[in-house]
């Protein structure tokens, strides 16, 4: 009997060859026999004893399943029948999913991975649960972000959010079986790496063509990395224009913050992470460009996206946690949005670009706010002003719910010196706190900066 679809020979066994086993179980099923050429001859193996102990032990523990395991006799030589079932579910090798198709078997990536499980499954990619990581593994600091926010834009109470983590998750529809879904180690756990590589933010700051000048990487879970990357971008990449206004100083960047703000959470929401790329993001004098993965909805072109449409998320786990956290939107206004910031600010509307499965947004650059600069920049607030409460001010004007650790670090100042420098500040009514310690921000009240 020759190897064919649902038939592989192999001489002696490795445990690498559990992945065939995986392959068989994704498809239609198949039989492999250990202690067989390529020509079908029966070879003389050693250890098949012990072999038929732990190999259905080795196919249990790694995959999941179970399969059929015989000693077959041929010519006086003993070899080993593995029949495998097909699975009902998708089956996975350390996280790989593997499927036999013809005679080879193929490591599923990107969006034939998306495609096969929804087949098997009926879920999307996003709401598949994991093994190995449980409610312990969840990042405090990316929880407690998500609960602030919540609670910030109104989307649920703080009574509604004060119960354990396992509590929150079913809650958030993160849990199936007691499993944490996919979408939860996405988006709280420090090192979602683990599942699915990728994910992470890049940004880049480029001159003319590909002189790349400066660039950052951010990792970690997708709150942590929402609540950073808007920061970065604007504290380390764009410099403001200034102005005054009745000695009240007016800063303008080249991009409506806002804007781009949704538009990097539409990309961290709607991404196909399952393509293992990371959202990308490219700034110019001229234009930003903020680029990931995705899977359009059948029909869906770019005169579809930037009219008013029904909000068909790519991951609908992950977008239903985003919009509890007010990070989007839930009735498909986040290109409308991005397009109002764009006018407001007094800029092009952006554009909107699909190739193939890759969609990038085109920012345009305010011509009376740009600033030619090609050095490395430090934190912006570093340049702002010459006194540690007035770098303070800047950073709160950019983003109010900034801690003061955090504050000390972009300003490589002491953690005392700014909680000093804001009790002053507070003391004098230049700034007051807006809520409790853990869910409020930092109000500034009509400062004026010297002339």
């Amino acid at each position: 009997m020759a190897e064919s679809q649902n038939i592989e020979y192999k001489e002696s066994w490795r445990d690498e060859y559990l992945k065939w086993v995986c392959g068989f179980a994704n498809a239609q099923g198949g039989t492999i026999y250990i202690g067989i050429d390529d020509a079908g001859n029966v070879v003389e193996m050693k250890n098949v004893k012990k072999l038929m102990e732990d190999i259905p032990n080795k196919i249990q523990s790694g995959l999941g399943i179970i399969a059929e395991v015989n000693k077959l006799t041929k010519d006086g030589l003993d070899y080993i029948e593995i029949r495998v079932e097909p699975s009902s579910y998708p089956v996975n090798y350390h996280g790989e999913y593997h499927y036999r198709s013809g005679a080879t078997k193929q490591q599923l990536h990107g969006v034939a991975l998306t495609e096969f499980i929804r087949e098997k499954t009926g879920l999307l990619w996003d709401a598949v649960p994991v093994d190995n990581i449980g409610i312990g593994d969840l990042d405090r600091d990316s929880i407690e972000i998500f609960k602030r926010e919540a609670v910030r834009k109104k989307r649920m109470t703080k009574e509604d959010l004060d119960i354990p983590d396992d509590e929150l998750m079913d809650h958030l529809d993160l849990l199936e079986n007691g499993k944490l879904k996919r979408a939860a180690v996405m988006l709280f756990c420090r090192k979602p790496g683990r599942i699915v590589t990728g994910c992470y933010v890049k940004v880049g700051k480029f001159g003319e063509g590909s002189d790349l000048q400066y660039q950052d990487t951010v990792e970690g879970s997708l709150f942590n990395i929402a609540d950073k990357v808007i920061d970065l971008i604007y504290m380390k990449y764009l410099k403001a224009k200034i102005t005054y206004e009745h000695d009240v100083r007016v800063e303008t960047y080249p991009f409506p913050r806002e804007g781009v703000r949704e538009a990097i959470y539409n990309a961290l929401g709607h991404n196909n992470y399952a393509a293992s790329i990371p959202i990308q993001i490219r700034i110019e004098e001229d234009a930003m460009y903020i680029s990931n993965n995705c899977i359009l909805p059948e029909d869906w072109t770019v005169d579809t996206l930037m009219k008013p449409h029904k909000s068909k998320p790519f991951n609908p786990s992950i977008a239903n946690v985003f919009y509890r956290a007010g990070y989007i939107e839930a009735w498909g206004r986040g290109i409308q949005k991005i397009c109002e910031s764009c006018r407001e600010l007094g800029t092009s509307d952006p554009e909107y670009i699909v190739q193939g499965n890759d969609i990038t947004v085109k920012f345009f650059a305010l011509e009376s706010a740009k600033i030619s600069d090609s050095k490395v920049p430090k934190y912006q607030a570093d340049t702002l002003a010459d006194t540690l409460a007035e770098r303070i001010l800047a950073l709160l004007m950019t983003n109010p719910n900034i801690t003061q650790t955090k504050l000390a670090e972009c300003l490589k100042v002491s953690v005392p010196s700014v909680k000093r420098t804001m009790k002053t500040l507070s003391d004098s009514g230049e700034i007051v706190r807006k809520g409790g310690r853990r869910y409020g921000y930092w109000e500034i009240k009509n400062h004026k900066m010297p002339l």
